[in-house]
């Protein structure tokens, strides 16, 4: 008796706890690769800024997203960027922006991104990363940003097109 009282009641445990499983894509919140908030898509209709320091000019797309927003209302801007790793420019702001960070996997040339919510990241080398990073936006063509910004630390002008 004591048994069969056990293995229904194990029966009646199992079956609710499938039954609470949650088999609809739509209402999961895992994000989708490379994908970390929805509005994580390069804005073609002319989010467009360039990136200049030294006598190298570079043409730079945003994403479409809160935090490529709040970055875009602080331009023109020039900035000291230090260098860290021999592969990325950095700069903290004094107050944060807003973020949606994830893991990329892996950082590619040219990614312009937050580092928490303050720090401002570009990358000049590809390379894996176990860090989560908010994108901000994209070098166009990253072709030679490796060379024209060196291991040093680089005044740098963010403006809009």
């Amino acid at each position: 008796m004591k048994l069969s009282l056990i293995i229904i009641f194990s029966l009646l445990f199992l079956s609710a706890g499938f039954a609470s499983c949650n088999e609809d894509p739509s209402e999961t919140s895992i994000p989708e690769a490379g994908n970390t908030n929805g509005n994580d898509t390069l804005n073609p209709t002319g989010s467009k800024m360039k990136i200049r320091f030294g006598t190298s000019t570079f043409t730079a797309t945003l994403y479409d997203n809160a935090s490529a927003t709040a970055f875009k209302a602080l331009l023109p801007l020039t900035i000291n960027m230090r260098d860290l790793n021999s592969n990325e420019k950095y700069y903290d702001f004094s107050d944060g922006l807003p973020t949606n960070a994830a893991n990329p996997g892996t950082i590619q040339t040219g990614d312009l991104m937050l580092y928490g919510s303050r720090t401002l990241v570009l990358f000049y080398k590809t390379f894996p990363t176990s860090y989560s990073y908010t994108r901000l936006g994209r070098v166009n063509d990253p072709a030679g940003l490796a060379a024209a910004l060196g291991s040093r630390d680089v005044t740098i002008t963010f403006e809009l097109e």
